[in-house]
């Protein structure tokens, strides 16, 4: 197949263009989540402030060490839950370090927009979030075998991609669906999707997979960081756009 046919014809990273495994992280199945409240704002003494000012992470809500772990977790739900397979085939993507780069950079972005919701402790998560796929990243590309000097030029590489990537999305996030898929067709196809279908069946997946994860509640998500998506391909459509239905009491409240 030709190279402008190929919509998950991204830029590809020198020295990694191979094709490998991607099982790597392990985590066990956490209970399932439930429906959020609205995130509430966290008040934060001076003394705080003065030391976030200074770049120091102040007292969070619930301890580092359980935020660290959850952070592992999500970042594992990302990369072995994530359907990989799924995606090379209906994005027309190579199996290769890039594309697999591409698919956990797009589902790390959706883990960090939606704990960014909960406060500095959801921040301080995204910050370890971002930190463990970048060990991840550089452990792999160590596995495969590829030369340290080059290594270390692509990461630097993929670093610039990463956070003008992020920008980007954030932007697209916030706007319509057109924007959305403007900012998918530059980053993740790397303006190279000429179907049309490819691009609207990518925005239906991270508008629904964003509802998803909103309806999911917060607390959970900070201390068990367990994600579970949404197919690429919804079997029932719906499924994801009806709203759960509220739990009465006796009262009728």
């Amino acid at each position: 197949m030709s190279q402008s046919l190929e919509c998950g014809g991204s830029e590809q990273i020198p020295g990694i263009d191979v094709q490998w495994g991607r099982k790597y992280h392990t985590t066990n199945k956490l209970s399932t989540t439930k429906d959020s409240p609205q995130p509430v704002e966290e008040k934060v003494g001076a003394f705080t402030k003065i030391i976030e000012a200074m770049g120091f992470t102040g007292p969070l809500k619930y301890s580092k060490w359980k935020i660290k772990i959850a952070a592992l977790r999500m970042y594992t739900s990302c990369v072995e839950k994530a359907d990989f397979e799924e995606f090379f085939l209906r994005c027309q993507m190579p199996d290769t370090f890039n594309s697999w780069f591409l698919i956990t950079l797009l589902h790390v972005w959706m883990c960090l927009v939606r704990m960014k919701q909960e406060g500095r402790s959801g921040k301080y998560m995204c910050r370890i979030i971002v930190h463990f796929m970048w060990e991840d990243v550089e452990q792999r590309g160590r596995v495969m075998g590829v030369n340290s000097y080059i290594l270390k030029k692509n990461m630097i590489l993929m670093t610039n991609n990463f956070y003008a990537a992020i920008l980007g999305y954030d932007e697209g996030i916030l706007s319509d669906d057109r924007g959305l898929a403007a900012a998918l067709w530059r980053t993740f196809f790397n303006q190279k999707c000429e179907d049309p279908r490819q691009l609207e069946l990518l925005v239906e997946y991270v508008r629904k997979q964003m509802q998803y994860l909103d309806s999911m509640n917060g607390e959970d998500l900070l201390l068990t960081g367990e994600v579970n998506w949404r197919p690429l391909v919804e079997k029932n459509p719906q499924s994801i756009l009806k709203p759960h239905s509220p739990t009465y009491n006796d009262e009728g409240l």
